[in-house]
């Protein structure tokens, strides 16, 4: 990801087809340890492609995924029934937590 977050500022910075070499001076003024071959790659996939149309593809794509909304639905069933049997955990770790603290000072205070 830093390496496309480099790619695009230098975009933005006004370059139409960054270099590596662009790239890593970027990646380094943040204190980023730059990785040759990588640099490579990004700035040889992105080379010559117009960014803001590589983005909107993305956008496209991403839209067109289905986002798993079917196993809510699915989920809701059983959870009408869990407000019960919330009430009574909560009321099964009242009753611990007092046993707990009872327990803590084993019947008296330390400073009293």
């Amino acid at each position: 990801m830093r390496y496309v977050a480099a790619y695009l500022l230098a975009v933005l910075g006004g370059k139409e087809n960054p270099t590596t070499g662009d790239l890593e001076k970027i990646l380094s003024s943040v204190g980023v340890e730059v990785d040759a071959e990588r640099v490579k790659k990004v700035v040889g996939e992105l080379n010559g492609k117009n960014v803001e149309e590589l983005i909107a593809e993305g956008r496209e794509k991403l839209s067109s995924m289905p986002v798993g909304g079917g196993a809510a639905a699915a989920a809701a069933a059983p959870a009408a029934a869990a407000p019960a049997a919330a009430a009574e955990e909560k009321k099964e770790e009242k009753k611990k937590e007092e046993s707990e603290s009872e327990d803590d000072d084993m019947g008296f205070g330390l400073f009293e």
